[in-house]
């Protein structure tokens, strides 16, 4: 099944490609006059020789003209302009001028040619009426259908543009406000330590040139390896153990982890938040990170201790992580995650599945 549905896929992308894509234009006319060629030479002959032959090639040429003149100036005009009034009197004044042309072309040539069957009941002025108005409608339906079809296209590529444009701004916008957020944060801690543990200060700053690294490099990418961001968090509370002693946390793995890519920098939000609102001077603190990878799903959970004394941070900016990290899931896993938060008195949790 799948293969025919592939192939199918694959059909229809190539008949659009050849109706819109301008670098197939040439085509599209060739098939056009084949196709209406094709059609008249394969009509009943109705004049004798060799008038019968020139009708043809002159009905051909105008029917050529209507429709390239509704493709090409009526339908850019009005219909892209919503002018449909407009549009349709313009159709029927076509029509009335080339039902004139046949009636005065018919009354010309009529004195002269005689037609091959003279016992025939049918009139050739009423089949050529008929043949002319079918084709007529025929070409102003086609040249419509394909010129409004190529322009959707169109639209809808520009605007799949734009959006992919706006999400990618958007998204380096937001990494760009997570990534100083969290440098601020630690360089307090390492001014912190400079006077009171110089020893653990230097610690600090040799891991946190690591996970500079990290952010410069391999965050920069649109993907990178769950284990690399695992890693990355241990090593940020590591960091934050080296800086209190009263603090504990557990980095819990399960399943298979190993090649498996996420969007970069996407849980450091939430276990700095943690870090953030468990600080506790009194009694020990924790932190509870878990990963668990299933059936093509991460599920992520992140669990802090609250002191009992709610820390009032100084930044005013205390919720723009979270916020930001909101906007990304939505962004790059839409539809395609699930967010919960749960706020007890003594604890703080974050569970996250994404689908990948």
């Amino acid at each position: 099944m799948k293969p025919e549905t592939d192939t199918k896929q694959l059909n229809n992308d190539m008949l659009i490609q050849f109706l819109s894509s301008t670098k197939y234009r040439i085509y599209r006319h060739i098939a056009l006059v084949l196709f209406l060629g094709a059609i008249f030479s394969s009509t009943k002959d109705t004049f004798i020789e060799p008038v019968n032959t020139y009708l043809k090639i002159t009905f051909f040429l105008i029917l050529m003209l209507l429709f390239y003149i509704n493709m090409y100036v009526l339908i850019p005009r009005y219909v892209y302009n919503a002018s449909y009034v407009k549009y349709f009197i313009w159709v029927i004044v076509l029509f009335v001028v080339a039902l004139l042309f046949f009636v005065s072309g018919r009354y010309l040539i009529n004195p002269y040619f005689k037609f091959h069957n003279k016992t025939s009941n049918e009139n050739p002025s009423v089949l050529l009426f008929t043949f002319i108005t079918l084709i007529f409608l025929i070409l102003i339906a086609a040249s419509a259908a394909i010129k409004l079809f190529q322009h959707s296209i169109i639209v809808n590529q520009r605007i799949n543009d734009l959006e992919t444009v706006t999400i990618q701004a958007e998204l380096e916008q937001l990494k760009n406000q997570i990534n100083p957020h969290f440098l601020f944060n630690m360089l307090n801690n390492v001014n912190v330590l400079t006077q009171t543990n110089p020893e653990k200060a230097s610690q600090v700053v040799m891991r946190l040139s690591d996970l500079l690294r990290y952010q410069l490099y391999d965050s920069t990418r649109n993907k990178v390896l769950l284990t690399a961001e695992i890693r990355f968090l241990e090593d940020f509370l590591n960091l934050e153990k080296i800086r209190r002693d009263n603090f504990e946390f557990i980095m819990s793995r399960e399943g298979d982890i190993s090649g498996v890519q996420v969007s970069p920098s996407l849980f450091i939000t939430f276990v700095e938040n943690a870090v953030k609102h468990n600080m506790d001077a009194e009694n020990t603190s924790y932190i509870h990170v878990f990963f668990k990878v299933k059936h093509n799903e991460i599920n992520f959970i992140c669990i802090n201790s609250k002191p009992r004394l709610e820390v009032i941070s100084n930044n005013g900016n205390g919720g723009l992580g979270l916020g930001n990290v909101k906007r990304r899931l939505e962004l790059l896993y839409h539809e395609k995650h699930f967010f919960r938060i749960q706020d007890d008195k003594d604890k703080f949790r974050v569970d996250l599945k994404i689908i990948l």
